[in-house]
């Protein structure tokens, strides 16, 4: 599943195609992706809206529109990929640009039999939303929705709002809680998913399954720096090519080569040498140096 760092490099690839193009219809071919709307009702409201900007908000992607006052029922287009989620957007003239999940279909024909809804521009250009297992959705939502979207979800890590008081009192708050569950926890902190969550204990030298309420000040010190800098620099590699990652563009996300823990079990560390450890934990696939980590 693409996290905080994939999805922002989504949303800004996305800006650079879709930023002023005028949607000319919608067709939706899986009516379950964009619920509680019909399809006749998404098409509706879809129709004629021109797209204002891209932002995001945690995992989820949102296209604002530019708001007329004969189409004041929705702002924006909020897309959670979820683990399989494809866009794809085939412009009238140049070259296709694809992300999400890896699968072959992001360079084969569009639409094709996983395509759940497509938006056609005026222009002649098409942005296609595949999702292989189902679980993504593509949903119309106003201004109210967008705050009450917004409401449920935990601060932005590479926000002013975090700090290291900000991340010691959400610990303390959930003292009995393993950290790695915490940091995932969406509603605390936005964005954090297991490839980060591994790799922001590493680089502070913690063990992911210890209990919130062990760790000392100058350890959620070490935390909060490792969280923002593994951010940080995932964004500016573009993300990581896991699994279920690839960028808009089509290529591999450049943070693979930086991952130090994650998909790296019996490998040795990169550090002592001693190979990584995997575990299950809360119920994900958990890696980390035994040695390095405490």
């Amino acid at each position: 599943m693409p996290e905080l760092p994939e999805v922002e490099t989504l949303k800004r690839e996305l800006s650079r195609s879709v930023v002023g193009l005028k949607i000319k219809k919608a067709k939706v071919l899986w009516t379950k992706a964009i619920l509680p709307l019909s399809s006749l009702a998404f098409s509706r409201q879809i129709k004629n809206k021109e797209i204002k900007s891209v932002s995001r908000q945690a995992k989820i992607l949102i296209i604002n529109f530019t708001c007329l006052r004969r189409q004041a029922d929705s702002t924006a287009l909020a897309i959670h990929l979820k683990l399989t989620g494809q866009l794809i957007f085939v412009p009238k003239k140049g070259k296709t640009i694809s992300g999400g999940h890896p699968d072959k279909t992001l360079a084969g024909q569009q639409p094709n039999k996983f395509t759940r809804l497509i938006l056609e521009f005026t222009d002649g250009s098409y942005l296609y939303f595949n999702d292989l297992r189902k679980f993504g959705w593509a949903k119309l939502i106003n201004d109210e929705e967008v705050k009450n979207l917004i409401a449920g979800i935990g601060v932005e890590p590479l926000s002013k709002n975090f700090s290291p008081q900000i991340l010691a009192d959400i610990l303390k708050r959930y003292s009995n809680r393993p950290i790695k569950q915490i940091l995932m926890d969406q509603k605390l902190i936005a964005g954090i998913g297991n490839i980060y969550a591994d790799e922001s204990c590493f680089r502070a030298g913690i063990l992911p399954t210890r209990r919130a309420k062990i760790l000392k000040p100058a350890e959620i010190k070490k935390l909060y720096s490792a969280i923002v800098a593994i951010l940080k620099l995932a964004i500016e590699k573009k993300g990581t090519s896991a699994d279920t990652y690839r960028q808009l563009s089509g290529a591999p996300g450049g943070f693979i080569s930086h991952l130090k823990v994650y998909g790296r079990a019996g490998e040795p560390c990169k550090v002592c040498g001693r190979p990584i450890i995997k575990i299950r934990h809360a119920g994900r696939g958990t890696h980390f140096c035994g040695y390095c980590q405490k």
